[in-house]
C-alpha cells in the first residue's frame, strides 16, 4: 500500500535561490544606470551634440562660439531650414554642419536662399550627397585623414592662420570653375572658397572637415584663426544644425542613404561601446553555455519509492486513456524479462518469430494464447487491461517455474 501523501513537494527555485543566483547582475545594472543617469544629469545643461555652439564637450564648438561673440559677432542657432533661410540676410554669414542630412528638396531651398542672398554659406563636410545641388563645379574625393596641413594657397584667411588641423572631404574642381583652394590633400584641396558668379558679394566655403570648430582643437596651430576669419567676417551668424526631426524633411527623401545618415549622427564612441557591449554578451552566452567533462549528478530534493512513481505514472495514463500506450509497456517489460529465460538474445526479445517458437518449446501445454499476450491489439477498456496485467504476470511465473 502506498504511503499517503501529506504535502507538495516543488523542484522549482525559492525566491530567496533565485535572489542569491541574479543579485550579482542586479547589482552590475543597478551601478550601470546609477552612474549613466548622474552623468546625463550633471552634463545636461552642456552637452547638446557634435558642432553645437550650446555644447562644452570635446567635440561641441562653445568655444569659437563665445570667442565670435566676443568680437561682436551675434550668433543665432537654427535647427529648421526655415529658421535659417529666415534669419539669414545682407550682413550674415550661415554655417551648416552636416549639409548630406538634408534632403534634395531642403537642398534646392537652400541654394535659392544663397543664390537670393549675398550671405557668405560655410558647408562642413559636404560630400557627393549635396555638392551637385549646394556647390555646382564641384565634386567629392575619397576622404582623407585629419592632419597638420599648410595653406599652400594666397587666399588671405589661409595664409594668416598659416598651418591648421584640416581633412576629411576633398574636392574636385570642373573644368573653368573658379576657386580658391587650399590646404591641400594627396594634391586635392580640403578648403575650397567659390566666389559669387551673380550680382552680389556672397560666397561659398567648402570645410573638408569640421576639426578646427571642435572645442578640444580650437587653440591648437592655426585652427582658431581659420574659424574665426572665415564665420567672423560679417556681424552677424546663423548656426544651422540639420536635423531629421526638421518637418521639412518629411517632404522628401533623403538625399542620401537614410541609414548611413543617421548612424552619421551618432557618436564613433558610442558606436564602439555598443560594439563591445555586443562581444561582451556573446561570450557570456558562450561562458553561461559550455559543457565541460561529465554532466554532476545532484541531489534530489525528495526521495520517492518505486512503487509510488509507478503509481503516479499509472494515474498518467488513465487520466489520458492511453490504455494503448500503458499496454504496450507491459507487454515490452515482460518480453524482455522473458527472454533471458528462454534463451533468446534481449535484442530478439520482441521479435514474435524468434521470442513465440521459444516460448512454445518451453511451455507446450499452456493454456494461454502467447501470440495474443505478447503482441496483440490494445485493451479495449480498464477491465480488459487489468486482466491482460494479471494473464502477463501469471506467463512469466509459468515460465519461471517451468
Amino acid at each position: 500500500m502506498s504511503r499517503p501523501v501529506t504535502g507538495t513537494t516543488s523542484t522549482a527555485p525559492s525566491a530567496r535561490q533565485v535572489w542569491t543566483r541574479v543579485r550579482g547582475a542586479v547589482l552590475v545594472v543597478a551601478l550601470v544606470l546609477t552612474g549613466g543617469l548622474a552623468l546625463a544629469t550633471v552634463r545636461s545643461t552642456d552637452a547638446h551634440g557634435a558642432l553645437d555652439p550650446r555644447s562644452a564637450d570635446p567635440h561641441g564648438s562653445r568655444a569659437v562660439a563665445e570667442l565670435l561673440k566676443a568680437r561682436g559677432v551675434t550668433v543665432t542657432l537654427a535647427t529648421t531650414l526655415a529658421e535659417a533661410t529666415t534669419a539669414t540676410n545682407t550682413d550674415a554669414t550661415l554655417l551648416v554642419t552636416t549639409p548630406d542630412l538634408l534632403t534634395a528638396t531642403q537642398q534646392s531651398t537652400l541654394r535659392t536662399a544663397m543664390k537670393a542672398s549675398t550671405a557668405r554659406t560655410v558647408l562642413v563636410g559636404a560630400g557627393h550627397a549635396s555638392l551637385d545641388t549646394l556647390a555646382p563645379g564641384v565634386a567629392s574625393a575619397p576622404s582623407t585623414l585629419v592632419t597638420e596641413r599648410a595653406p599652400a594657397c594666397t587666399l588671405p584667411a589661409a595664409t594668416r592662420a598659416g598651418s591648421v588641423d584640416l581633412g576629411g572631404e576633398r574636392y574636385e574642381l570642373s573644368p573653368g570653375t573658379t576657386a580658391e583652394t587650399c590646404y591641400r590633400a594627396e594634391g586635392l584641396p580640403t578648403l575650397v572658397l567659390l566666389p559669387d558668379t551673380g550680382p552680389g558679394s556672397a560666397d561659398t566655403v567648402l570645410l573638408g572637415s569640421p576639426d578646427i570648430l571642435y572645442n578640444s582643437r580650437l587653440d591648437q596651430l592655426g585652427n582658431a584663426s581659420l574659424a574665426l576669419q572665415l564665420l567672423g567676417s560679417r556681424p552677424h551668424l546663423v548656426w544651422y544644425l540639420p536635423s531629421l526631426s526638421d518637418t521639412s524633411a518629411t517632404t522628401d527623401a533623403p538625399a542620401d542613404d537614410t541609414t548611413g545618415n543617421f548612424l552619421a549622427l551618432i557618436p564613433s564612441g558610442w558606436r564602439w561601446a555598443t560594439l563591445q557591449l555586443a562581444l561582451a554578451a556573446l561570450l557570456a552566452a558562450l561562458w553561461r553555455g559550455r559543457r565541460l567533462g561529465p554532466l554532476v549528478t545532484e541531489r534530489l530534493p525528495v526521495a520517492l519509492r518505486a512503487s509510488e512513481a509507478t503509481e503516479g505514472r499509472a494515474r498518467l495514463y488513465r487520466k489520458a486513456n492511453a490504455r494503448d500506450r500503458a499496454a504496450s509497456v507491459l507487454r515490452t517489460a515482460t518480453r524482455t524479462r522473458l527472454a533471458p529465460l528462454l534463451g533468446v538474445p534481449v535484442q530478439d526479445a520482441h521479435s514474435p518469430d524468434l521470442l513465440l517458437p521459444a516460448l512454445s518449446a518451453r511451455l507446450p501445454e499452456t493454456t494461454a494464447d502467447p501470440r495474443n499476450l505478447l503482441f496483440g491489439p490494445a485493451p479495449a477498456d480498464d477491465a480488459t487491461l487489468i486482466r491482460l496485467a494479471d494473464q502477463l504476470d501469471a506467463l512469466e511465473r509459468e515460465v519461471r517455474t517451468s
